[in-house]
Order: structure tokens, then C-alpha cells, then sequence
């Protein structure tokens, strides 16, 4: 009976002490917890401002003044305009960071920074009311159509670059297919073997490809998305040997020999507009400097010789 009384007095007291522990360092923690809290509150403003600050500038406030602008030049645009806008980003590649709403921002930014220096400026150089209303008009219709005429002209360009690509790309496809690889696989060496705007366009037409999209609505997309009627005959060359059954091969050499030619006569035409590009330049820069240094010695002798008359 003491045997048992003592165990259970033992096992109480170790129960005890390790309750005791167990609060002791509960407390412990809720105090170094508490502390910690504390802290933090005490020096939050500081990292949190820290925090803010190392946030480019450009994320910090452009962004958001950008975005009011841009509603605000969605208010100005029509949808027609809008969707005109779409398209010409297509055209253009969709360059990174770029889309209707950055674009629609950017107008209405120019608008209001043309208007604010048009109504500046004039003053500044003594010019009047209608120096005033001149300059007024012609910077914020400057600032408002900017960026629709940048987008445009990344967009003939990158045009440009795919016309000026195209016949070897063609020529590169043709041997490939003739060589024994499938048409999408003489696609993908195609896309490899070249660099620019031409190779992107074809490695989103084998991504779609790869998504689940047909070969026609894919080469059809791709004609949409760009402004090069070269690659849209091609690509309805190939959708017409798809559908009844031509050997693509043979189709393959036909295009080739056709974007070859096409090259020689739009260089032949190029040729052709350079005299007819000179003739203002000509008559009117190079031509009087050129009176000038010839005549300009007779002139002044001939002057000095009558004067001394």
C-alpha cells in the first residue's frame, strides 16, 4: 500500500513539473511573441516605406496616371478606331508592354501635354492670337495621333522585313520538303534556320499547330496577321493544294519561282523611282550651292569691276 501511495505521489509531482515547464515557457513564448509584435509595429513604417520606395518609379506612379488616361481616351475613341488600333498591333508584332490601352493612355497623354504647351509656348515667343491657336492645334494633334503613327510605322517596317524575307524562307521550305521532311516539319527547320519577324510569325503558326488548331486556320491567321501580299498568295497556295489534294512539293516550287521574280521586279522598280526621288532634292539643295560656288567668283568681280567704274 505505501509501495503504490509513493508511485502515485512520484508520478503526480513529474506531472506536476512538467506542467510547471510547459507554462513556464508558454508564457515565454507568448512574451517573446508579444515582443516581437511589438517590434514589428514599432519599426513597420519604415520597411513599408523602404518597401514602396525600391518600386520603379515608372510602376509606382506612371502606371496608375497611365491607366486614368487611358480611360480616359477610351471615352474619346470609338469602338471602330479602337479595333483599328488592335489591328494595327497585330500588324506590328504586339511589341512588349504594348496594347490598346497603353496606346489610348499614350493619346490622351499627348493630348494634353500638346494642349498645355501649345497654350505655353506661343507667349514665351511674343507670337499672337493666331500663332496661339496655330500651335495650339498643331501639338495637341501631334500628341494625339503619335502613337498610332509609331505603331504604324513599326508595323511597315516589321511588313518590310517579312516582304524582304519571304523568297528565301520560300526557297529554304521548298528544298526542305523536296528533301523528304513533312510540310510541318520543313516549317520548323524554316523557323530555325532564320531570324526576325518572318521566323517568330512561323513558330506561332507551329505553336497553334501544337495547340490544336488545323494547319489551314493557322496559315489563314497568319495572313491575317500581317500585311505582305506575297505571304498571303502563298498562303492561299497552300490552302488550295490542302484542299484538292496537289502535291505541295510542286506548289512549293511554283511560289518560289513566282517570290523570285516578284523580287527582281519590285527591285527594278525601286531603280526606276530614284530618279524621280533626286529631282527635288536636285533642283532645290544641290543645284543652288552649285550656282553659288561657280558663279558666286564671276559675280563678285563683276561687281567690283563696275563699282570701280
Amino acid at each position: 500500500m505505501l509501495l503504490l501511495t509513493g508511485m502515485a505521489v512520484f508520478f503526480l509531482g513529474l506531472t506536476g513539473a512538467f506542467t510547471a515547464l510547459l507554462l513556464a515557457n508558454r508564457q515565454r513564448l507568448d512574451a517573446n511573441t508579444r515582443r516581437a509584435l511589438l517590434e514589428n509595429f514599432r519599426a513597420g513604417p519604415a520597411p513599408l516605406r523602404q518597401a514602396e520606395l525600391e518600386v520603379p518609379f515608372a510602376e509606382r506612379v506612371l502606371a496608375p496616371l497611365l491607366e486614368r488616361f487611358a480611360r480616359a481616351g477610351r471615352r474619346l475613341t470609338t469602338e471602330e478606331r479602337i479595333e483599328r488600333i488592335r489591328a494595327r498591333l497585330d500588324l506590328a508584332g504586339n511589341p512588349k508592354g504594348w496594347d490598346v490601352d497603353r496606346v489610348l493612355g499614350l493619346k490622351a497623354l499627348g493630348l494634353v501635354t500638346g494642349a498645355l504647351l501649345g497654350l505655353a509656348l506661343p507667349p514665351l515667343f511674343g507670337a499672337g492670337l493666331r500663332g496661339m491657336v496655330l500651335t495650339f492645334s498643331g501639338l495637341s494633334a501631334l500628341g494625339w495621333f503619335g502613337p498610332s503613327l509609331w505603331v504604324y510605322q513599326v508595323g511597315y517596317d516589321r511588313n518590310e522585313l517579312i516582304r524582304r524575307e519571304l523568297p528565301d524562307a520560300i526557297d529554304l521550305l521548298t528544298i526542305s520538303v523536296e528533301a523528304g521532311l513533312a510540310f510541318d516539319a520543313a516549317l520548323a527547320q524554316v523557323a530555325r534556320s532564320s531570324d526576325g519577324p518572318l521566323a517568330k510569325e512561323l513558330f506561332r503558326v507551329l505553336q497553334e499547330m501544337q495547340l490544336g488548331t488545323g494547319r489551314l486556320p493557322a496559315l489563314r491567321a497568319l495572313a491575317d496577321r500581317t500585311d505582305v501580299e506575297e505571304l498571303r498568295i502563298f498562303v492561299a497556295a497552300m490552302v488550295q493544294a490542302d484542299t484538292f489534294g496537289i502535291p505541295i512539293a510542286n506548289v512549293l516550287r511554283v511560289q518560289s519561282r513566282e517570290m523570285r521574280v516578284k523580287r527582281s521586279q519590285r527591285a527594278e522598280e525601286k531603280a526606276q523611282q530614284v530618279p524621280v526621288k533626286i529631282l527635288f532634292p536636285l533642283i532645290f539643295c544641290i543645284l543652288p550651292a552649285l550656282f553659288i560656288v561657280v558663279m558666286g567668283p564671276a559675280g563678285i568681280r563683276i561687281f567690283e569691276q563696275f563699282r570701280g567704274m
